[in-house]
């Protein structure tokens, strides 16, 4: 039995990371992280115009049908280029909305986001961490009144999902009355993190928002497991060509044998958890017993391993690692975000734990 990528995975990761190579290249990506904005509107259309936006919605709204563990393994791709903009939140909102949404609701943002004529955002988390849908205080009507923290681009979202008391899922449209934007600073500036407040702010409920909102974070789970997973995998490459090129004593640093010990660690930490997350995208759509258990998993261990990768990366590239001028930095800091968004590993771990029954 082949458990590996098929022909046309293996070719839509090439064909994605291609064109980000092409497009947004290392120079690129630091005037965009040094920017104001934290992405570049073409790039984003780009990204459209390959079908991207639309990967996992549904062929007749004109999405390309695709399972989440295409899904998965593009976010790998824009893990490993670091790639700004909005393709998490945006996936997820589209994603919420066909799961979840009427005929109606389908009708008129799935084609949109499927294009990137429309972009999508979700706000799950609130004070104190309360990112699961069983921890969602915010009660909606015909109106929503509350806030929703460490929301990526909602300032250029035109329509946001929302969680809501009880685990449900609820629309919110750009320039809804009592809708207010805050942008607030975030150490990865690659996703731009805003504060969504809402005062009496009228909404559309998701009529399946509560059957469909654990799915929902869980696909989530597993797509932040995958960006870690390409993340810390490029991390790894460019600890290795670094300690290949940079000569100390007459010597490269890589021919030092802690060095040698310290870039294997890692390459051996990092390779195996490709087939967790995997198998946590796959689970997603068949083997929905195990889906749940192994998002979790994914999630706590991937993003873990991802954070503990980048800071070896910053010890192998010596003193010019701990500066803003090395690239190291701008992964170290789509790490933090990685690990900590929709809870820190901690939390999943126990989640995972609970759900197999120990």
């Amino acid at each position: 039995m082949d458990f590996d990528l098929s022909e046309e995975q293996v070719m839509l990761q090439e064909t994605v990371k291609q064109y980000l190579e092409n497009e947004c290249p290392a120079p690129r990506l630091r005037e965009i992280f040094d920017g104001d904005v934290g992405m570049d509107e073409g790039l984003w259309k780009g990204m459209a115009e390959m079908g991207l936006c639309g990967l996992h919605l549904p062929e007749e709204f004109g999405g390309a049908g695709l399972e989440i563990l295409d899904l998965a393994i593009v976010s790998e791709v824009m893990g490993y280029m670091a790639c700004p903009g909005p393709f998490l939140t945006h996936a997820l909102a589209g994603l919420a909305i066909a799961e979840a949404g009427s005929d109606a609701q389908k009708s008129k943002w799935l084609p949109l986001l499927a294009t990137g004529d429309a972009t999508g955002a979700i706000a799950l988390g609130e004070e104190g961490g309360a990112w699961l849908p069983d921890q969602w205080s915010l009660a909606a009507g015909e109106t929503l009144s509350g806030s929703k923290n460490h929301v990526v681009f909602a300032d250029r979202a035109d329509v946001i999902v929302v969680g809501t008391a009880g685990g449900g899922l609820a629309l919110v449209e750009k320039d809804a009355s009592g809708l207010e934007i805050k942008p607030i600073e975030g150490a990865d500036r690659t996703r731009r993190l805003c504060q969504v407040t809402f005062a009496a702010t009228p909404c559309a409920e998701l009529p399946g928002g509560k059957s469909a909102s654990t799915r929902v974070c869980d696909v989530a789970l597993a797509l932040l497991a995958a960006d870690a997973f390409g993340g810390a995998s490029r991390l790894v490459e460019m600890s290795v060509e670094y300690a290949k090129n940079r000569e100390q004593f007459g010597v490269t640093i890589g021919h030092f044998q802690a060095l040698k010990h310290q870039l294997a660690n890692m390459a051996v930490e990092v390779e195996p958890a490709r087939g967790l997350y995997w198998y946590a995208a796959h689970a997603l759509d068949h083997v929905p017993a195990d889906a749940e258990r192994t998002a979790a998993v994914a999630k706590a261990h991937i993003t873990d391993m991802y954070m503990q990768v980048a800071r070896d990366s910053v010890e192998a590239h010596g003193g010019i690692g701990f500066t803003w001028e090395c690239d190291v930095q701008m992964w170290f800091k789509r790490a933090m975000f990685d690990r900590a968004f929709l809870g820190t590993p901690s939390i999943h771990r126990e989640r995972a734990a609970q759900l197999a029954g120990w």
